[in-house]
């Protein structure tokens, strides 16, 4: 018998509406059946960017490993707070771009201690250090070192590996050849930080050696940079089609809003993160150990009296009050801003990825706030230092991880979505 012939309008037995649509994340009501009919082209033809000529089993690997370096990066920056905070930073007066061979026997114990014994630190802090002492805080500068270095080789070789497959196009050929770049320069920052709490103070001058708060701060901004760039590409990579691409009209407008709010806002976060380098560079976290008052005052007497000696740009970078005030200032602005968006900005209509992405920010800071103030009331120990700064990259992700969920859809995807609309229609 002839197949019944099936009347224009009629619901395709194969395209349930109640299926989540590819990109989306959503289930479409029944009403939406037209868009329902209407799956986006394969990721190849509608991505952009990184993913751009890309076929799935080159994205899914080449994903794979940025994450993986990008948490490697995030451990690289918790290993230099923890270095940091147990004072083992200085402990290294030399720097080799391809490492240093660490001692391997008492003389060279005692070599590498005589030098230490002739920095600053030393002579105004460590006086009465001993050499098992000094073992400690070599191996924690050494191991910090080394853990950069082997993220370098763990980076470098399997992207000559990825290139030799023919998986690296243009695009992402210099995505990586900046990211190398940078790591390879995130070594020099770092020496260059170090040498300025190296450098020998002007006679009389008993204060304890530190490294420069600035270059503190452009070290950690350094850091932070190639780690939020490692999180986007392998974002890129692993979810090439952004949630805008074939969108219903109330989930594009409820896209686009957050999309408005998530870029400023994640402006926000990166500021309060780089304020807290200069806490961190001025040890201003085991002052003030009171909150939310400074010295029984919301603004304490140091503060305007640095910045009236000083103007507000300097003492910001170099007094305790000031540096200390800022961050603080800025963190209870980044939680009323992230509860502000997400109040803003949720709607039923946002695909659940986006969704997902714009809960997830209100939560991390309240849960990074409330560290930050119990790292302050107890005179910042290194766990709960440690454990704040790697607060601060976790919200840093999720910032990003917003900015990424919202992302326009690019020029190309639309029309490729609104072909495959029609052509479903016809």
């Amino acid at each position: 018998m002839g197949a019944t012939p099936r009347r224009r309008g009629a619901a395709r037995a194969d395209l349930d509406p109640g299926l989540p649509l590819p990109g989306l994340g959503a289930r479409l009501p029944p009403r939406r059946r037209l868009a329902a009919t209407a799956a986006p082209p394969p990721a190849t033809t509608i991505s952009a960017g990184l993913a751009a000529g890309l076929p799935a089993a080159a994205r899914r690997p080449l994903a794979a490993w940025l994450a993986a370096c990008a948490a490697w990066t995030f451990s690289m920056v918790v290993f230099g707070g923890l270095t940091r905070l147990t004072r083992s930073g200085l402990s290294m007066t030399e720097w080799r771009f391809a490492g240093e061979r660490p001692p391997r026997g008492e003389a060279d114990w005692d070599a590498e201690f005589g030098k230490y014994r002739a920095s600053p630190e030393f002579r105004l802090v460590n006086a009465t250090m001993t050499l098992d002492e000094f073992k400690f805080i070599y191996w924690m500068e050494w191991g910090h070192r080394m853990w950069g270095r082997a993220l370098g080789v763990a980076f470098a070789a399997p992207a000559a590996f990825f290139a030799a497959r023919g998986w690296v196009t243009p695009r992402l050929g210099r995505r990586l050849a900046l990211l190398l770049a940078l790591g390879g320069g995130q070594g020099l920052v770092g020496w260059w930080m170090v040498r300025s709490g190296l450098e020998e103070r002007p006679p009389g001058d008993r204060r304890e050696p530190r490294v420069s708060p600035t270059r503190l701060a452009a070290h950690l901004a350094s850091a932070g940079t190639i780690y939020c760039i490692l999180v986007w590409s392998a974002l890129h990579l692993a979810f090439p089609v952004p949630l805008a691409v074939g969108a219903g009209a109330g989930a594009a407008a409820a896209l686009a809003k957050a999309r408005a709010l998530a870029k400023p806002l994640a402006a926000v976060v990166a500021t309060t993160a780089a304020s807290g380098a200069f806490v961190a560079g001025l040890d201003a976290g085991r002052a003030y150990n009171t909150f939310p008052l400074m010295a029984g005052k919301w603004v304490p007497d140091e503060y305007r009296a640095a910045v009236a000696a000083l103007g507000l740009a300097t003492a910001a970078t170099s007094d305790t009050a000031v540096a200390q005030l800022h961050h603080r200032a800025l963190a209870a602005t980044t939680l009323v801003a992230t509860f502000g968006v997400w109040a803003a900005a949720r709607s039923r209509a946002l695909p659940r990825g986006a969704a997902v992405a714009l809960a997830a920010l209100p939560a991390v800071a309240a849960a990074q706030a409330t560290l930050g103030v119990a790292t302050l009331l107890t005179h910042v120990p290194p766990s709960l230092g440690s454990a704040h700064q790697a607060g601060a990259l976790t919200l840093l992700t999720a910032a990003v991880g917003l900015v990424f969920a919202t992302r326009a859809a690019p020029a190309a995807a639309v029309a490729a979505a609104a072909a495959g609309v029609v052509a479903a229609a016809a």
